[in-house]
């Protein structure tokens, strides 16, 4: 089944003008015309339109009343004003009321074939960004973690089923990949959700402090010391502590957490009597714990203990199919926060996003939004809007380049692979011409001899 063809509603009070608008659209457009304005409005309300074509001078309401009443009805409607040279004044006006452009009488006819194209792809760019941002009312449904891929939702299933227990969680996972939002949800599906959440940073505390940071000093226990101060454990009494970077904490205390997690007892420093602590204890690292321990610069037996429930954060590289949601939930931030109107970014430059293997992770993607939000002068994020080094008008120029250049030797490669080194098998199976595929593997510098057939 054939889609239907986009439908356009050309508004002009000159016959032989509608009569132009049919002969030149009507093969790749289903067309409608009225030379009313009050008709154009009635049209609408009841037509799915794709476009408008609006003239400017017209009897009784002119274009801009009209563009206004259709920007009502419908925000997203893209329209395009055509005028006279003498009434470019009146055509400006209208793009800051929010016509997409205008065109000149008498205007050429690939020029207005190209606007009307590129209106099009702008209103279908917007439609996929609501889509998308419906779509993200689901995936933020769950504690701010975002994602739809069935690794999200396995981890979804893991913290259901963990929350409402009290045992020690392990979260493990590379720098900026949501280890910290894993532990608040396990912290908001269990019952001492009502109670504090307390985050400490095991890798930006002092060794020196570390232990009056955990468990808290006595008023004159050590230089400095003048008043009483409680610990973060203290601090998370009945609720939840969380301990980040746990693999950055000092050999000495190690014994000292082993000892308190196993008796729920703290003293704090200068202190001389236990004080029992009641709460859930989840910790986090992006170390390789088995290599640290092999080298004696982590407990075994602290580890085990720490280590009752492993969780493993997902990498934004296994679930690129969550980009587009992480980019609406990003544009939306920025765009409150820096009072800005950035709708989207363009098929091309999402599909660079999505090329790329964000060794930062979502940080790393949240920080390139903000970036290009900022910098931006133009609702649509393009390929020339992102920060790459070197040509910007090159799609494929600066570091993105190398990693779309890598994935791509990677499919190559892997589809050579599984047809035995033969091009024209893999080819195949890449579905692009023989041809294309020697000549791409040139470019990308790839041998193709001896093992790989011709």
């Amino acid at each position: 089944m054939t889609n239907p063809k986009p439908s356009i509603l050309a508004i002009d009070d000159e016959k032989d003008m509608l009569e132009t608008y049919q002969s030149i659209l009507r093969k790749k457009y289903k067309v409608l015309i009225t030379s009313s304005g009050e008709e154009a409005l009635k049209i609408s309300r009841i037509e799915p339109l794709a476009l408008v074509l609006l003239d400017i001078r017209m009897p009784g309401e002119d274009g801009i009343q009209v563009l206004k009443k259709i920007k009502e009805q419908d925000p997203n409607l893209e329209v395009i004003m055509v005028t006279a040279s003498r009434d470019v004044a009146s055509a400006v006006e209208a793009m800051k009321l929010g016509a997409f452009d205008y065109v000149t009488k008498p205007f050429d006819v690939k020029e207005l074939k190209a606007l009307i194209e590129r209106a099009l792809e702008k209103r279908e760019l917007i439609r996929e960004n609501l889509y998308l941002r419906e779509s993200l009312k689901e995936a933020t449904s769950y504690y701010d973690l975002i994602g739809k891929s069935p690794q999200m939702l396995k981890l979804y299933e893991t913290i259901e089923r963990v929350g409402p227990t009290d045992s020690t969680v392990l979260v493990t996972g590379e720098s900026g990949s949501g280890k910290e939002l894993i532990a608040r949800a396990i912290h908001h599906k269990s019952k001492r959700a009502g109670r504090p959440f307390i985050t400490v940073n095991c890798a930006a505390i002092p060794e020196s402090l570390f232990e009056s940071e955990l468990f808290g000093h006595e008023r004159g226990s050590f230089t400095g010391a003048l008043e009483r101060k409680l610990g973060k454990f203290e601090l998370a009494d009945g609720g939840t502590l969380f301990l980040d970077e746990i693999g950055c904490m000092p050999a000495a205390l190690q014994a000292k957490l082993l000892r308190v997690i196993e008796d729920r007892v703290i003293e704090r420093v200068g202190g001389e009597k236990g004080i029992p602590i009641n709460l859930r204890l989840i910790s986090a690292t992006n170390i390789d714990f088995q290599k640290h321990m092999g080298e004696g610069k982590f407990r075994h037996d602290l580890y085990y203990r720490l280590n009752v429930i492993p969780i493993a954060a997902i990498p934004l590289k296994e679930r690129k199919e969550d980009i587009p949601l992480f980019v609406e939930y990003f544009i939306d931030k920025f765009n409150k926060m820096l009072n800005k109107s950035v709708r989207g970014f363009s098929k091309e430059a999402l599909e660079l996003l999505l090329n790329y293997d964000w060794p930062g992770n979502v940080r790393e993607l949240q920080n390139l939004i903000e970036r290009v939000v900022v910098l931006s002068k133009n609702d649509i994020i393009k390929i020339e809007d992102l920060p790459l080094q070197g040509n910007k008008k090159n799609a494929g120029s600066g570091y993105l380049k190398v990693k779309v250049e890598e994935f791509e030797k990677k499919t190559i490669q892997k589809a050579l692979d599984e047809n035995q080194g033969n091009i024209s098998q893999a080819a195949k199976a890449l579905k692009i011409a023989r041809t294309s595929l020697i000549t791409r593997m040139k470019a990308l510098e790839m041998n193709l001899s001896p093992h790989n057939k011709i």
